[in-house]
């Protein structure tokens, strides 16, 4: 599946509505955006079944501040609607490709059980 565009009114839907969506927070004036932009695009290739979207954050700089963007490129990835995954810098083709298998094999229940346990704590 091609990269889509990632809006700030198209972010809930693809969220929402996608097992695994990897974003790549960049700008058209970043030369390390630039250089990471087709190793994304190869991946998204390869894994048809994954959500890749782009969010340029000179267009969307209210999404990207939402997420305290500090560096560009930055990798986000979400399952099943849960924020699991953030790295600012450009990864290396291989370790794009291990990460996808890795939170396509991250189990879930395990991962709200540990939000939950983090809550119940920092309320306390």
């Amino acid at each position: 599946m091609p990269t889509v565009e990632m809006h700030e009114s198209s972010f809930s839907d693809i969220i929402e509505g996608n097992d695994l969506v990897i974003i790549d927070f960049w700008a058209e004036w970043c030369g390390p955006c630039r250089a990471y932009a087709p190793v994304f695009e190869r991946v998204s290739e390869e894994f048809t079944d994954v959500v890749f979207a782009k969010v340029d954050t000179e267009v969307e700089q209210a999404l990207a501040g939402s997420f305290g963007i500090r560096s560009i490129p930055t990798t986000i990835a979400f399952k099943d609607g849960v924020g699991v995954f953030m790295q600012p810098g450009a990864l290396p083709e291989d370790a794009l490709r291990d990460l996808i298998t890795k939170l396509k094999d991250l189990d879930m229940d395990e991962v709200r059980a540990e939000l939950e346990s983090r809550e119940s704590q920092e309320s306390a």
